[in-house]
């Protein structure tokens, strides 16, 4: 049965690959897109909607769904005001996740991070751990949370610090293997396969995945959409 989709967070690495298969995939009927800025896409079942996020509870009309994708986050850098930071990794993830689950949405995923922990000391690494609690406590049928290590792809905005740890992961990533595959770099647009490889799934309950069971995850894919 085809589904519908909603991805939240679709500007980014991750987001803009996700939307991609997404769009390529028969499972889908339509997939609707909250962003700030135009994805310069044109798609029969794409469906984007230009929004602030603010203002996200105005929308939720558009949030019916049956599976919903968070790809939200910040950088301290991007966004050094803590309180700002919150809304963004935090706040608006939470609230969609409300309303969706509201509007009968039965499946979130969510893209956390590496590390997260909510008892942890680190600002980023504690909200992220927070926000997977939260969101568990709504109960989804099916809720997947993926933690990937660095990421490697083109970003829309400029991050000089990023740049410089890709070129420097990309060089290492041939000697993680085994157990350090744990921190191998990870392309985007392998973590967003992964994302739909999830979703497929559909299984009931909360689950976790780690940065080297998402490589393993695409290999499940047909040779074609690998």
């Amino acid at each position: 049965m085809e589904r519908k989709a909603l991805v939240i967070g679709a500007t980014g690495l991750i987001g803009r690959n996700l939307v991609f298969e997404l769009l390529k995939s028969a499972q889908y009927s339509k997939v609707t897109v909250f962003a700030r800025r135009d994805l310069v896409i044109k798609h029969e079942k794409l469906n984007q909607i230009l929004l602030d996020f603010d203002h996200i509870s105005e929308y939720k009309n558009e949030m019916i769904a049956d599976d919903i994708f968070c790809c939200l986050g910040s950088t301290k850098s991007k966004t050094p005001d803590p309180i700002s930071y919150r809304k963004i990794d935090y706040d608006y993830p939470l609230l969609v996740a409300k309303i969706a689950k509201d509007q009968g949405a039965s499946q979130y995923v969510l893209v956390s991070s590496m590390g997260a922990n909510k008892e942890s000391s680190i600002f980023y690494s504690r909200l992220k751990g927070e926000i997977e609690d939260a969101i568990g406590g709504l109960n989804y049928a099916s809720y997947s949370i993926v933690r990937p290590s660095l990421l490697l792809g083109a970003r829309n905005e400029s991050r000089p610090l990023e740049t410089i740890s890709q070129y420097l992961m990309r060089a290492l990533n041939p000697l993680f293997v085994g157990p350090l595959r744990l921190y191998k770099a990870i392309e985007g647009n392998v973590v967003a396969k992964a994302l739909v490889v999830l979703a497929k799934k559909n299984l009931p309950g909360r689950y976790t995945y780690l940065n080297n069971q998402l490589f393993n995850l695409v290999k499940e894919l047909p040779s074609a959409e690998a």
